[in-house]
């Protein structure tokens, strides 16, 4: 015992003075493993601390109140909800019914004796110093008691007249306007004065005033009825206090009331789930992740976590191998005077365990301490503020204990040569010959073989990602394992090369044991890199194949999803034809069926809707609105030969209009780039121009059915029946062919949709361009739009744009960045080695650079193997994910047919290789290895006695 010990602690004493005395290796190998313990450690800790418990996430919620009352808006229907107020459903079944809508009585769940403090909140567009900001306003009387939590004041203080607001510092910063400025809605003539800023803890971002019960948006919502503008939409909860709590038997009684509870007692003591009505429901119950997502989700972290530390140990490994050998005389001595083999490998193993406790120990000191200094900028990033700062020890023991395993890890292969050496061999620095294991290769072509079949059959025979993914990790552990053999093969080729870059190969051939580490952590890095490249290169030549452009290149649209009729549209308008440079303009409008305000897919009692009637010659027998799927009668082979019948044809381009239904003229034609004058004529005429002939019937008009009768036109469609309505016909020009009109179906001109009766509200306009805009012009676009305050719509056709190449060259530069780094340890251990070859060089009068010479090629052999080695090992599992997609969405698209979801593109999954990164990484990434290497060597000569070998 006392032996064991007295061993280990001489051995931690002579590894902790070496690693001090070589300062630049220890620091190295040092960083490399505690910036992904900093990393992980500050990642732990902010995630732990972003994570509310219950109690911090109800003071956030409720304040001090004990129970929170909101309405879902189900007419006061009873329903079941779950402890936590997030899920809810009507207790009766309504699958064949319309869907219960309408506002509830929330006083009919407020017990007796309780103290009620109202909460309203609404929306509207506020005055700022830029312009207009669709902004929250909020009724709470924030210095009450009760909403203590709810809000953190600070500057200033809380609203305590009518005429006084408090805004979140977030709307301060985006508006402009500061504590002290005068503030006022768009519509409203009154002048609120801001008083105060304060910030939602769980929401930072948040565009948000704060006023008194009753002081903004009920006048405010006066004032907009008068002009005819869309309300406020405001929505009241109310906070309880009640003595006692709010208990669940008190939830399950306002539930009756087609209400929803928030208890701040159940939820800190939820009922059992036998107890909960919701649960026993058929379509509901509690969400748990399965226990296979569970266990893929760990084997995941688990495989990346393994491949980190196998990163690193084939990193730090060879520097360890460095200190060693430039220890060994060290070592010999401890051998001359008693030590054995043990004691050597305690040495070297202590300088990999004391590097490790201080990689554990500075890492997560760092993490700590880097997260502590950062949480503002966290919070700001997150959104949020943490609940507190939680430190939970066992989590960073276990992320320091990676540190010290890994340390470990990479010391072991260098201890275990170091011990391997003879006193004589290590005190003359005589190397001798070594021979290679011939196990680790057999292992190592093994596992390869195992891994290219389980990926292999993932890739072919399943549609798993999974399958092919682990096959993959196993076969490329196997090339890491033959890297040994894979160097050797490569010593062949120095025959053909000149003197400095043979005698660079020859070196690293001979000396395996610290060459093949430094090229599998290169391959490690780059065969990933390449597999992340290979795919992403491919979905994105998928992604271009796919992408169907909403406009002709260069051409420009802008749309106005408002409730004010378009009061806004003439002036943005006029702002994108100022600030962007453009040709033409189209200016469009959109069909409205009730009032002037209602937007396009509004449909309250005081709107409805319009649908184009399609001829029932016309219309896909696979589609249907009524309660039977028409599908059903059809076997596959006929559904797959109506799939590709006219009639069933979807478009995927996505229109500005409901339907594709445009109000414009003949200028939009020409922006679309139809060149037809049929149709430019058709339109004087006072016709449809339609490219969609499944709508025009045998007349040759077209029918637009207007629905003023919201309910009816649904009760209709669930039964298969025609809606009523008001039906337009109007004559109509089919274009011929089929020409690109970007989702469109049909353009009416104003005239035209007057003369039928329909009403039009303005929508946008439409623009050529003969250059896309720069990026100054569209800035200031943006900023005259932001003065509307209204939901903008602006969509520039710039063609298909790629968002993988800054992944794809943060890739390259990780890939490169790893490979001259370990290139570079491997390279300074070659100079330990080959110190008696240079002074051999030296004494027989080699040039200076020939040093250079030779230390820049021993550098770029490393990394031109580890590169060419990890392309070849990158690009299989790249593919063979890239084949398991294929399948996958064959067999989705057949599928498809076969159900009758309508007319399908085969699917285009194309595997290609991204040989700019390739060419990258086998050409520029080993050359600059080279000049780096041969930049940083010295090259004058040192003659010195040469040791006899």
């Amino acid at each position: 015992m006392r032996t064991w010990y007295h061993s280990w602690r001489a051995a931690l004493r002579i590894a902790r003075r070496d690693a001090w005395r070589s300062k630049g290796r220890s620091f190295l190998v040092l960083s490399m493993i505690a910036l992904p313990i900093l990393g992980v450690s500050a990642f732990d800790l902010t995630l732990r601390s972003s994570e509310l418990s219950t109690q911090e996430q109800l003071d956030r919620t409720l304040g001090r109140a004990d129970a929170q009352i909101s309405d879902p808006e189900f007419g006061g229907v009873p329903l079941y909800q779950n402890p936590q107020a997030d899920s809810y459903s009507p207790v009766d079944d309504f699958e064949n019914e319309p869907w219960p809508d309408g506002p509830g009585d929330i006083t009919k769940a407020v017990p007796a004796g309780a103290t009620v403090l109202e909460d309203t909140l609404g929306t509207g567009k506020l005055r700022t110093t830029y312009g207009l900001l669709q902004t929250e306003i909020r009724e709470l009387k924030a210095a009450d008691p009760i909403a203590d939590g709810i809000m953190r004041l600070n500057e200033g203080r809380f609203p305590e007249r009518a005429d006084e607001v408090a805004a979140t510092s977030h709307f301060l910063e985006v508006s402009g306007l500061r504590v002290g400025s005068e503030l006022t809605a768009r519509g409203l003539a009154t002048e609120y004065r801001i008083v105060g800023a304060y910030e939602l803890p769980d929401s930072l971002d948040t565009d948000q005033v704060n006023a008194l019960p009753g002081a903004f948006l009920a006048p405010l919502d006066r004032a907009l009825q008068a002009d005819g503008l869309p309300e406020t939409n405001a929505s009241t909860t109310q906070l309880i206090r009640v003595p006692g709590g709010f208990t669940w038997n008190m939830v399950k009684e306002a539930n009756t009331h087609g209400l929803v509870v928030t208890s701040r007692a159940v939820a800190l003591d939820p009922p059992a789930d036998a107890d909960v009505p919701l649960y026993q429901q058929d379509d509901q119950g509690r969400y748990e992740q399965s226990a296979v997502a569970n266990a893929t989700e760990l084997a995941a972290a688990g495989t990346v976590v393994g491949l980190a530390m196998l990163e690193i140990c084939l990193l730090a490994g060879p520097a360890f191998a460095v200190g060693a050998r430039r220890s060994r005389r060290q070592l010999g001595l401890v051998g001359a005077n008693g030590g054995n083999r043990r004691h050597i490998r305690a040495i070297v193993l202590g300088g990999g365990l004391v590097i490790g406790v201080a990689s554990a120990v500075i890492g997560t000191a760092l993490g700590l301490g880097l997260t502590y200094v950062l949480r503002p900028v966290l919070e700001d990033y997150m959104g949020r503020r943490f609940g507190s700062f939680d430190i939970r020890p066992l989590e960073l023991l276990g992320i320091a204990l990676l540190a010290v395993l890994t340390g470990l890890l990479a010391a072991i292969v260098p201890a275990v040569t170091a011990s391997r050496q003879t006193v004589l061999s290590s005190l003359t620095g005589r190397r001798g010959v070594r021979r290679s294991s011939r196990v680790l290769p057999a292992l190592g072509l093994i596992a390869v073989v195992l891994g290219a079949v389980i990926a292999l059959y993932g890739s072919t025979m399943t549609d798993q990602f999974t399958i092919v993914a682990g096959g993959s990790a196993i076969a490329e552990l196997g090339v890491v394992a033959l890297t040994p053999a894979l160097v050797g093969l490569f010593g062949r080729l120095g025959r053909w090369l000149p003197l400095s870059p043979r005698l660079a190969l020859r070196d690293a051939v001979r000396n395996r044991g610290r060459t093949a580490p430094a090229v599998a952590a290169v391959l490690a890095a780059v065969a990933g890199t390449v597999a992340v490249s290979t795919y992403a290169a491919s979905s994105d030549a998928q992604d271009r194949a796919a992408y169907e452009p909403r406009l002709p290149y260069g051409a420009i649209s802008v749309a106005v999803y408002e409730d004010d009729g378009g009061r806004d549209v003439p002036a943005i308008r006029t702002a994108v034809q100022k600030n962007l440079p453009v040709d033409l303009r189209a200016d469009v409008d959109r069909i409205s069926v009730g009032k002037p305000n209602c937007s396009m897919y509004r449909g309250d009692n005081s709107c409805g809707r319009y649908e184009v009637v399609v001829p029932k010659a016309h219309q896909c027998p696979l589609w249907s609105t009524g309660p039977d799927d028409p599908s059903e009668k059809f076997s596959k082979a006929e559904r797959r030969r109506l799939a590709k019948d006219w009639r069933c044809e979807q478009g995927s381009v996505y229109s500005d209009a409901d339907g594709g239904v445009m109000i414009g003229d003949a200028t939009l034609l020409k922006i679309l780039g139809i060149k037809d004058p049929g149709a430019e004529k058709a339109l004087a005429d006072g016709q449809i121009v339609s490219f969609d002939k499944r709508n025009v019937d045998t007349a040759g008009k077209i029918g637009i059915l207007l629905i003023t009768d919201i309910e009816k036109a649904n009760a209709a469609s669930q039964k298969g029946l025609p809606s009523p309505g008001t039906l337009k016909s109007i004559p109509a020009y089919q274009v011929p062919g089929k020409p690109n009109a970007y989702g469109l179906t049909m353009i009416i001109t104003p005239a035209t949709a007057k003369a039928a009766g329909i009403s039009t509200v303005p929508l946008g306009a439409y623009y050529s361009s003969s250059a896309l805009p720069n990026s100054t012009q569209k800035q200031k676009l943006d900023g005259e739009l932001a003065k509307t305050g209204s939901q903008v719509n602006l969509h520039i056709e710039a063609g298909y744009t790629s968002e993988n190449s800054i992944v794809l060259l943060a890739l390259t530069v990780f890939a490169g960045l790893v490979t001259i780094g370990a290139a570079g340890i491997a390279t300074g251990l070659a100079q330990a080695d080959a110190e008696a070859d240079l002074k051999t060089l030296a004494a027989v009068g080699a040039p200076a650079r020939v040093r250079r010479t030779l230390s820049g090629f021993q550098c770029a052999v490393v990394a031109a193997m580890g590169v060419l080695l990890g392309s070849a090992a990158g690009v299989l599992p790249a593919i063979g994910l890239r084949l398991t997609e294929r399948r996958g969405e064959l067999k989705l698209h057949e599928r498809a047919l076969d159900e009758g979801w309508g007319a399908l593109t085969t699917p285009y999954v194309p595997i290609v290789i991204p040989w700019e990164t390739l060419a990258a990484l086998l050409v520029a990434v080993p050359l600059g290895a080279a000049i780096l290497a041969a930049l940083v060597t010295r090259s004058h000569r040192t003659l010195g006695r040469r040791a006899a070998t």
